[in-house]
Order: structure tokens, then sequence, then C-alpha cells
């Protein structure tokens, strides 16, 4: 049925009307899950070879001070590797610095195996996303996920709050629609301005989750204009809302590193995503080249006031730039269902004398439903991110 059909069957009312806006977002056959597809070998975990690039890990010491791994292997839910500080650099929370003071030279000479090695524990690993609480969100960056959301361009938004390590918790509260992402994110090691910045920078990838809160997103968010700045930095900013794997890696070519990276979701071992970074829509320097241009405006709505994509019109060290998401979410659209639930709702609560606008009783309606149906994120829930190259992430859904 044809939205012009469904507005004609309800008379052309008030809400027909708030229907045909809200359905926006288009109508599902399956209300349940958004469908994925899905490699035909497993993933295989592992770490990329030294000639290709090098893989880092952080940890904090007994007396506090933070050290940075050189990680050479894992073994279950260890890694190995050799201290930084053995090769002369310092302690320090900033890992590219450790890295430029380091003497690479016996590593890179194959010569590692000689040499002294620490073990230690993923869950005791440090997150490898930076100490700042203000990140680059991407949408709609995978075509599969675009069509999904029914969105035409990549948009961005700010994201807000601390990374989580590796082995973590994420809070799903009563009467949250709690969903996940997988992500590729990189960091930099100086302030990006320009095209030349991000080309000289030194770049860090790792994995990195993206927990919504799709309450948020349907009260907030334009389904017309997904690029409103309303509804993501909202959804998207919840406590520990950015898991971050053990690794970073800093490749020598990092276009090719990125297109073979493969990143997939389970959801207590249930697949639920697999992609490759090569199915980006925009590669991570075209997304810095286009949030450059989109650093003057305070047009970004986040708990009642607007601010800038970033604070200083430029992305800084703290800052982590994300990829945007595959195919495989939960959300999806509201179902013809949906649609007549939200109608009887309206009548129900008095039509034209609702107190409520008729969006505000569809869109409860639809939160309703799919709180009903049990399908989001639940308590005991574990969700895996899982990379070939970048590590795993795994996160149990508690309540607060």
């Amino acid at each position: 049925m044809t939205l012009r059909k469904v507005a004609k069957w309800f008379g052309w009312s008030m809400i027909a009307m708030a229907v045909i806006v809200f359905t926006a977002w288009a109508t599902s056959p399956d209300p349940r899950f958004n469908p994925a597809s899905f490699e035909d070998k497993p993933l295989v975990q592992g770490l990329a070879p030294l000639e290709q690039a090098i893989t880092l890990a952080q940890f904090r010491a007994p007396n506090g001070d933070t050290h940075t791994l050189l990680v050479l292997g894992r073994e279950g839910e260890s890694v190995t590797g050799i201290d930084l500080a053995e090769l002369g650099a310092p302690a320090t929370a900033d890992p590219f610095a450790a890295l430029a003071a380091a003497n690479m030279a016996p590593v890179l000479a194959g010569r590692a195996g000689t040499m002294s090695k620490v073990t230690i524990a993923i869950s005791d690993l440090l997150p490898s996303g930076t100490a700042g609480t203000r990140q680059i969100g991407t949408g709609t960056n995978f075509p599969e996920h675009a069509a999904e959301a029914d969105s035409s361009a990549v948009f961005q938004f700010p994201k807000f709050g601390p990374a989580s390590p590796a082995r973590t918790r994420v809070q799903a509260p009563e009467g949250t629609l709690l969903d996940y992402e997988v992500e590729i994110c990189v960091r930099f090691d100086r302030t990006l301005r320009t095209a030349e910045d991000f080309d000289l920078a030194v770049k860090a990838f790792f994995l990195c989750g993206d927990f919504t809160n799709r309450n948020a997103l349907i009260n907030l968010a334009d389904p017309d204009n997904l690029d409103s700045g309303s509804g993501f930095s909202d959804a998207k900013s919840g406590p520990d809302f950015f898991p971050t794997g053990p690794f970073l890696v800093i490749p020598r070519d990092w276009k090719a590193f990125v297109a073979n990276i493969r990143m997939t979701t389970a959801i207590n071992d249930a697949p639920r995503q697999d992609a490759r970074g090569s199915e980006m829509t925009l590669d991570f320097r075209a997304l810095a080249l286009k949030a450059f241009t989109d650093m003057t405006k305070s047009r970004f709505l986040y708990r009642g006031s607007y601010t800038k994509l970033m604070p200083d019109g430029a992305i800084p060290p703290t800052a982590t730039l994300m990829s945007g998401t595959a195919e495989g979410t939960i959300f999806t659209p509201p179902t013809r269902s949906d649609l007549i639930d939200a109608a009887f709702a309206y009548v129900i609560a008095g039509g034209p004398m609702a107190r409520q606008s008729p969006m505000d009783i569809a869109r409860g309606k639809f939160i309703a439903n799919e709180l009903a149906g049990g399908h989001f994120l639940q308590p005991n829930d574990v969700v895996r991110h899982r990379s070939n190259v970048l590590g795993d992430i795994v996160i149990t859904v508690v309540r607060p």
C-alpha cells in the first residue's frame, strides 16, 4: 500500500498525515531484525604482520604509569609482547609518543624473539580510544545500512562520552530500545585542519562499538533529513556507549589496510553483522574532509542545546573519527501493524481532542510495540564485535 493510499484510507485525517511523516522511515516486512549478508568463511582473528603494521596495546603498570606494549602474539584472553619501555619509550598515555621514542630497530631486524616479553590479560588492557569525550560519529556510510535507514547521503554528528575497554558492560535501562553497531575507528597523532594534515598524520586504527538509544532517535530525529543535527548525539551518547578494542594498529599503507579489515557482530553467538572496510562509501580521508566543512555552525542538538561538530574547527588528537556501520542493526521501520495501532491509539486518546499530537501518539505506540517484542538488547545479552586484525570487544548488557 502506498503512502498516498494510506492517507486516503485514513480520509486525509491528522493521524493519516502524522503516519505519513512517521513512515518516512518506510515500512518493513520483517518487524524483528534487519537482514545481513555474511562471508562464507568464518572470521579468523590474528595480528597484522610487522611488515604491514605495528600493533600496540596499553596497560597500567603496578606503579600506576601507562605503558605501551608492542603486541606480538595472542593466546586466548591474553596478549604477549614487548613493553616499549624496554626499547627506551617513556611511561606516557600517548601511544604515538611512546612509539616515536622507542628504538624499534632490533624488532624490525627480526630480533624480537630474543627480547624480554610480558603477558597481559585482555581484561587489563586500557581502552584503545583516546582520553577525549567528544568523537565524530558517522551515519549511513555503508550502502546496505543506508538502505535500511532510507538515507541518501553520509552524515556526521558529535558523539559524547569516553572510550570503554574491550571487556566491559553497557546499561539497558527499563524501557530503552538499546541497539548495537560495530565500526572501525581511527585516531591521530596531531590536530587535523586540512587534507595535508590528514596525509601527514600518523593514523592508529581500532575496533569500536556504537550503541544507540533508539527511543531518543525515534523521538528527536527527522526521518526526512537525518543530517538535521537532531537526535543522533542524544541517542548515541549514553554511558559506556563507546566500547573500544584492545589494539591500536598503525599500518604502513592505511588505505590497503582499512580495505581488508573485516568486522562482525554476534549477539549471544548469533551472527548479526559482517562487513569489510572496503565497503565504506567515504573512506577516512573523505570523512575527515567532510568534517572540515561542517565545523563552523552550532547546529547539533545535544541535551537541549546546540553545539558544533568540534569546538575548535579541527579534529584534535583527543577525538576519534568513526567509520559508520554496516547492515544488520536491530532497528526496523514501522510496519503496517504499527500504523494501524497508532491510528487506534489516536482515536482512543480522543482524536482531534487528544492532549498529545498525532505524531507523539504514533511514536509512543511504536516504541511500546518494539519494547513488547523484546528483540532489542536485553539484560545478560552478550554483544561480541570481532575483527580479523583489530582484536575483539565483548560487552555484557546489564540493568543500571
